[in-house]
């Protein structure tokens, strides 16, 4: 499947795209600092998540409502281990995914407009920036709790859209989740669902975008 129209510029997701698989040992961390069971954890964790990415909760108040059911093993006070959940949460999602963030940089020196649309709170946005100052790199970011909404709603795509300042049917979208994906296609993008780095580039081979997977070797002098 060939791109359509010319891609001016390519928005990454930053979790599970940018970002590798969650840290195991930070999963562990969180159940010891809750006191939960890895069931009761994943349901604490996932069921009020989309209200926190979209800024309804704040990171402390997120991770008061996820530690509450739970029992405090440790000698902390309360709000030294929401300081330390939010730490762990942070850890959890701050894997690098080296392929494509060396890809990413390579698309900003040859001067192709990148940005970033992801699902993150306040708290979890914060640590992910202070950790990686690469991403000072991305002309434009969209963080979700910004706007008061998230993925899928066709609203984060379009701000998005217009933070680089490039028609949506120019822009190619990168996520990990499919429905995800169908709402970036909803508003016009280019999409590619990533997988595993070895599937991305033979989708992008497939698509003749050879030249956007390896634009330092097109890139003029």
């Amino acid at each position: 499947m060939e791109s359509i129209l010319p891609i001016q510029a390519v928005l990454f997701d930053y979790g599970m795209v940018l970002s590798g698989p969650a840290d195991p040992s930070a999963w562990a961390r969180m159940r010891s600092l809750t006191g939960h069971d890895e069931t009761t954890l994943h349901h604490a964790y996932w069921e009020p998540r989309h209200d926190y990415d979209r800024g309804a909760l704040t990171g402390r108040e997120y991770w008061t409502q996820v530690a509450a059911a739970g029992e405090n093993h440790t000698d902390l006070a309360f709000d030294q281990l929401i300081d330390h959940l939010i730490a762990a949460d942070t850890d959890l999602w701050t894997q690098p995914n080296q392929p494509m963030i060396d890809w990413a940089l390579s698309l900003q020196k040859a001067g192709i407009r990148t940005g970033i649309l992801s699902n993150l709170g306040d708290a979890m946005t914060e640590g992910v920036l202070s950790r990686h100052p690469w991403l000072n790199g991305f002309y434009h970011r969209t963080f979700s709790y910004t706007l008061g909404t998230a993925k899928p709603d066709l609203a984060i795509y379009a701000h998005a859209a217009t933070g680089l300042e490039t028609p949506p049917e120019n822009i190619l979208f990168i996520d990990d989740r499919e429905d995800n994906i169908a709402a970036a296609q909803a508003a016009g993008m280019q999409t590619l669902r990533y997988t595993t780095h070895t599937a991305f580039e033979q989708e992008m081979h497939s698509r003749s975008l050879d030249s956007l997977l390896h634009p330092e070797i097109n890139a003029h002098p």
